[in-house]
């Protein structure tokens, strides 16, 4: 399916953001060891991608994070109900992962239910002197689907790493534009990021699913609408 979006300058035929993040799913490469997840390239198309990456959203001057993100919560910037108001970009993104045959086929290709949880996206900016500490992701995530937007030549080499309960990298995801990594996070799923140089800007998206009782209301795309799964449909 395409749609045509008019600018005052030009206008373009582009490919609705949900076919194009589908197609991606369906051509994902399945890994099974050391826990299952799958790999995925071109997970969005070009021009949202340009349209997330365009975003007026500054990188927060961090200092010791201690390898979490919820030591700076209050600076962590969220694909949110006023984020969508503000931002056409925001509004497209989340509404293609809110879509019910999404949703769908990320079960079929999971095997999980997804149908009744809350779509939560974050946009993460991280420079030289961030890192991860091996962790699973808490309970309340019932899916992780990360997608990478940097452009830069070194950002092959800044992706998730997979690890072991050790800390151990037995792996790592590629961090280059418009790849992805999708896990289903549970008591084995360890994963981080090694400390290594980042040159720039690491630019990635964090797309969770999440239950029903998330607290954090205002993280939420759609906050008063759970998702809907085209397989029950």
């Amino acid at each position: 399916m395409v749609m045509t979006l008019e600018s005052p300058a030009t206008s373009r035929t582009i490919s609705m953001p949900g076919c194009h993040i589908r197609k991606s799913l369906l051509n994902a490469s399945a890994m099974r060891a050391p826990f299952p997840h799958w790999l995925l390239r071109d997970v969005l198309p070009a021009w949202l991608g340009e349209e997330v990456r365009a975003l007026p959203f500054p990188p927060a001057a961090l200092g010791d994070t201690l390898g979490k993100r919820e030591t700076y919560n209050s600076r962590r910037i969220f694909v949110s109900e006023k984020n969508r108001e503000r931002f056409l970009a925001c509004d497209r993104l989340a509404g293609a992962f809110q879509d019910e045959a999404t949703v769908g086929l990320l079960e079929d290709l999971t095997g999980i239910t997804l149908a009744g949880g809350f779509t939560r996206i974050e946009y993460c900016l991280d420079t030289d002197g961030f890192w991860l500490e091996p962790h699973t992701d808490i309970g309340a995530k019932m899916l992780t689907l990360l997608i990478y937007l940097s452009d830069h030549q070194d950002a092959e080499n800044w992706g998730t790493d997979i690890m072991d309960a050790m800390g151990n990298v037995l792996g790592r995801a590629s961090g280059a534009a418009n790849h992805g990594l999708i896990f289903v996070p549970g008591s084995d799923t360890w994963h981080g990021f090694v400390k290594r140089p980042i040159q720039g800007i690491r630019r990635s998206l964090i797309v969770n699913y999440v239950k029903p009782e998330w607290r954090s209301r205002h993280e939420l795309a759609f906050p008063d609408q759970a998702v809907v799964s085209g397989n029950s449909i």
